[in-house]
Formats: structure tokens, sequence, C-alpha cells
């Protein structure tokens, strides 16, 4: 068996119009729902990009004990299980954030894989000096603060990290003359090369990285055309995760940007359908389309996706799979609730490969040909934010009694941040906790959490003005009115206290949402002088 696994960044569901959208154009995304099996009610797991990617790895929730990071020593990794099971893997992708501190691990689990440069603040070009007060002129400073440089140079040493990061990305800006120098061109492009190199393998695994649609929403013209918004201001195209307070005119530019994003991937989308039509591989290759989570464009006065509750917007993501042997599904749709880490044993499946004892996910591809419930409930969130549990019925956001998140730990083997190390005075509050039941035996050390370097907190953000709600998303799919049902809240905060005790998760995590389990059945054996994790 062959797979082309695509994986965009940030593509909402409701842009695509298999699943309702009519602001974009998305003929081959469409296209593609015709054939395939679509899934309608695929959430989440880990949010945001790396913990999503993590799941996707291990099939398994990793929300609960650290916040974004590595794969970790003990994570099983489809891509490593594929090819100790005669499965070539290869990645293409222009995701920056694997080749950062917190993202080692992943790229490397694949046989191969290709690294296309220039996406959010990698630079497509080294400019020790680059034109600062240009971009200041030419960017709007809401989402492109640059710090006046104190030397001429805009480095880490001498500015903030946000303008830091926002200034690499102008950069690339400069360099993106010509549509074939895009990034998701050329990982389309690599991706045909693949293709054509290995037309005649078999038992091959190919994952399709895209980092659009993720900010900043930067397309080539053509695609800009269609969804020009007549607005004449400054460059607006990365909005900060916060609160609206943006005119309707500028809601309207950001939003045409991300739209003229989506065309673009769904026009690259379409020749890879084009390839497959062409080279006969619909009858021997799988083909699978989705997404790490979604993004809100000012729905709920809200920009973003990680402090805010995880609305559908961002939770309910789009999943198509076409497999060879289930033709006569084509155009078919799936109403059980699905999940990112469903995805690994899925794959594994697929292609005749054996499933780990720690995978919690369910293999999908049972329901490529009948619609039968694989999960009576989904959890979903970020560490040291809200967690989410849904039964596709309702949706209900639970925020902790403990805003700060000081009584919280990180449990790894992999202590790094986004884009950095641990810091010493983390590192200096550590000791040895574990094992965990999904960590081989291995004990682990356990950090104190630092607040300010969850991904809740960022830039100041708190959850001060954020509270748990209850949707019912039949009546409600848009969530614009909390439901004060307490049966059901009770229902499904069992659901969540189930979740955890699924993924083992330590015994501050209850205390943090306000929930009460006996977890004596549930811990670990602790060797000498270590510290018991549950």
């Amino acid at each position: 068996m062959r797979t082309v696994f695509v994986l965009f960044d940030s593509l909402n569901r409701l842009a695509l119009g298999a699943y309702g959208g009519t602001a974009v154009e998305t003929p081959n995304f469409d296209r593609f729902a015709q054939r395939a099996v679509t899934f309608d009610k695929h959430y989440v797991g880990s949010l945001p990009c790396m913990p999503a990617r993590r799941d996707m790895h291990t099939g398994r929730l990793n929300f609960m004990h650290r916040h974004w990071g590595p794969l970790e020593p003990f994570d099983e990794s489809f891509a490593k299980i594929l090819s100790g099971g005669g499965v070539y893997s290869h990645l293409i992708s222009d995701h920056l954030h694997y080749f950062e501190d917190g993202g080692w691990g992943y790229a490397n689990a694949f046989d191969s894989w290709d690294f296309i440069r220039g996406q959010e603040y990698d630079a497509l070009k080294a400019l020790a000096a680059p034109p600062v007060e240009r971009y200041r002129q030419k960017f709007d400073p809401r989402h492109y603060p640059m710090s006046p440089p104190s030397n001429g140079s805009m480095t880490r040493g001498n500015t903030d990290k946000t303008s830091w990061k926002r200034s690499r990305a102008a950069i690339t800006h400069d360099f993106l003359t010509e549509e074939a120098d895009f990034p998701t061109a050329k990982c389309f492009a690599a991706a045909f090369e693949f293709l054509d190199l290995n037309a005649d393998a078999d038992d091959w695994f190919l994952q399709l990285e895209c980092f659009d649609p993720h900010e900043p929403f930067v397309a080539p013209e053509r695609f800009k055309e269609a969804y020009k918004s007549g607005y004449n201001g400054k460059i607006l195209d990365w909005p900060h995760y916060e609160k609206v307070s943006n005119s309707s005119q500028e809601i309207a530019e950001i939003r045409g940007n991300y739209a003229a994003l989506v065309a673009m991937c769904d026009e690259y989308f379409g020749k890879l359908l084009d390839h497959f039509d062409a080279h006969g591989l619909w009858d021997d290759t799988c083909l699978i389309l989705t997404t790490d989570h979604g993004f809100l464009l000012s729905e709920h006065e809200w920009w973003g996706k990680n402090r805010m509750p995880y609305y559908e917007e961002i939770s309910h993501i789009p999943l198509m799979i076409w497999h060879p042997g289930h033709a006569d599904q084509s155009g078919s749709r799936r109403k059980s609730l699905t999940q990112t880490p469903d995805l690994m044993p899925t794959i594994l499946e697929i292609h005749n490969c054996q499933v780990p004892p720690s995978v919690t996910g369910a293999s999908l591809k049972p329901l490529l040909g009948d619609d039968a419930p694989v999960h009576e409930s989904l959890a979903l969130g970020m560490f040291a934010g809200p967690v989410c549990v849904t039964d596709g019925k309702y949706s209900y956001f639970r925020y902790p009694d403990d805003l700060s998140g000081e009584n919280l730990n990180l449990y790894t083997l992999m202590p790094t941040h986004l884009s950095s190390h641990f810091e010493i005075s983390e590192l200096k509050t550590s000791v040895l906790a574990g094992p965990f039941d999904f960590t081989k035996g291995a004990p682990l050390l356990k950090i104190k959490l630092d607040p300010k370097n969850t991904q809740v907190g960022n830039d100041g953000q708190t959850l001060e003005d954020c509270v748990s709600a209850l949707y019912d998303l039949e009546r409600d799919p848009g969530q614009t009115t909390p439901v004060p049902d307490e049966a059901v809240i009770g229902r499904l905060t069992d659901r969540i206290t189930y979740h955890f005790i699924q993924h083992d998760a330590p015994k501050e995590l209850y205390a943090h949402f306000g929930l009460e389990t006996d977890r004596e059945a549930h811990q670990g054996t602790a060797g000498p002088g270590i510290e018991r994790a549950n």
C-alpha cells in the first residue's frame, strides 16, 4: 500500500465548500470530497501546532502532561513503526517549528525528509541589517510591532521576541516575487518529484505538510484579487491572538487575506488530484487530507486559537480519506466522533503494522466501510488552558479553578519550550517522578510550571475573562448562547475524568479543574528515590 497524507495548518473546516463554506471558492477540496469519505465530526486533540503533531505521531493525547515540545524518548511514532515494518516514510514540509528546539524528533522519525524554507519567521534570506524603518512604514504595527533597533540590526539581542519574529517574516515578504518562490508551491513541487521517483515502488508513506494557511496570510496577487476588501492601509495579515478591536474594514481585509491563502492551498491540492488522475494512483494509493486545528477570524470577537474557549472554528476540523479498497463509498459521509489521535492507528492499520498498546486513539479504517461509533466522547485542550469535552451533541469548556497554573507541573525528558531550552531556574525545581503508564517504565523530570512559559501565558494573556460554558451544538452550532443544564454538565464532567484516567493524567490536574477521583488504581510503581507521578 502507498499513502499520501496531506496536512495543512490552520485550515478552517467552514472555509471548505464540502463543509458548507461559501466565503471561499474551494473546487478542489470539494472535488476530493466527492471521491473520498468525509468525516463530519472530526476534532482536534492537543493544541496547538506541535502538541497536535505529537498526537498524530503517538495516537494519544499529550496535553495533560506537558506543553509544546519534542517527541519524547518513550513515544511510539507511527513514522518509526512504519519504517520498522518495511514501509518507507518521507516528510515534505515547510513547517519551521520542526527545526526549533521544541520540534525536535518529528522529522527525524521519518526515513527521509525535505525542509522548504521561508515560512512564518524563517527568513528566506539572511539580512543582518534589514530595512526596519521601511518595514515600519509598510506593515501595520499591530501585526508587525517592530521595536526600533539599537545598533541597526534586528536580532534577538536588541528587540523583543515578537518584533524579532515579525521582522524576519517581513524579510520573507520582500523575496516572494514569483509564485514558484512561495513555500506551498515548493512543497507540492517536491511532492511531485517524490511521486515520480517512486512511481514503481510500493509500501511507502508520504507526508506532504504545508504551513499555509497559517498566518501570516501571504498569498500571490492572483489569489488575492478575488478577495479584495477595498482596504488601502498598511499590511494586515498576522493578527495577534486577542480580543478583536479592529474596524469592520480591517476585519474584512484580514479575512480576505486568509481566504486568498486558502484558495491557493485549494489550487495546489487540485494539482495533486490531477497527478492522481494522470498516473492512476487512485487504484493503489490512499490519500488523506486534514489539518491540525482551525483559527478564529473575529468570530466570537476573537483572533487566533490559544487562549479563548476552543470554539468549533478552532476544534472542529476537516478530515477526508480515500482508500482504494473502499471505492464504493466515494462521496459518503460519517457522523461518528473522531479525533486527531485516531490518525496514527489508522495509518498503521492501512499499512498492516501493529498498533502499540499505549495508543488511545481508534483506527478509522473500519469507518471507511461503515459508520460505526468509535468514541462516546472526546477530550481536547492545551496544557494549562481550559479542557473541552464533546459528545457530538454538546460541547463543554471547563476552565480551571486556579487560573495561575502555579500548582501544575510539567512531565518530560525533553525540557524545551517552543524555541528554547528550559531556563536554569525551571530546571532547579525538577525532581524525578514516575513512571506513567505510557513511559515504558521510565521516570520523568517533574518540573514546576512557570505560567509565563505556557502558550496561554504568552504576551501577558490571562484566563480571567473566560468562563466555563456548555453549548448545545445541534440547536446552537454557532455557540452563541451557553446552556445552564447542570445534568449535562455533570455528565460531561464525568467524561473529563474518564479521559484523564485513560491518559494517566497527574493528580494535580484533577485539583486544577476541581475534579475528584480515586487514583490509587492508576498509580505507577516508583523506584528508590523517585517520587510517584500520580
